[in-house]
């Protein structure tokens, strides 16, 4: 499982003129599952997405993590992260799952996530044309892998 992660002060997914989920600050994080993604990768990106340190604390440093900042969680699926893209001008998805894979490994995501951030969870819509806008705070960006 992969998410990139940014930073935003803002953010946003539009699907057929409609928000169908929108966050103030907090994290966007674009997720990509993989074949063979289940409940150990499941548990530890929850933990990352939600512990991971990026927010200041009052010394400017990235020192706090989602859940100490009152921040909300925007998780978007996105199977072209999960692309091979090692070789040629044009990328594979065998390292992506399978659509109904995902959908039930990413629905579990944002479950594992809603319980520990109560009311501060949105998504996408899952094998949707989606339109995500943001404004990333930094900017900062990162990969995360489970």
């Amino acid at each position: 499982m992969l998410a990139l992660i940014q930073r935003v002060t803002e953010a946003r997914v539009v699907v057929d003129g409609e928000t169908v989920g929108a966050i103030g600050p907090g994290l966007l994080a674009l997720v990509g599952i993989q074949p063979g993604d289940g409940a150990p990768q499941v548990a530890r990106m929850c933990e990352r997405l939600l512990g991971y340190r990026v927010f200041a604390d009052e010394a400017g440093r990235m020192n706090r993590a989602l859940a100490e900042t009152g921040g909300r969680l925007l998780l978007v699926s996105q199977f072209t992260l999960a692309a091979d893209t090692s070789s040629g001008m044009r990328p594979g998805f065998s390292t992506a799952a399978a659509p109904a894979e995902a959908e039930r490994i990413f629905g579990e995501l944002v479950a594992a996530c809603r319980l520990r951030l109560p009311a501060g969870v949105e998504t996408g819509r899952f094998g949707a044309h989606m339109q995500v806008s943001l404004v990333n705070d930094g900017p900062v960006t990162f990969l995360l892998q489970a």
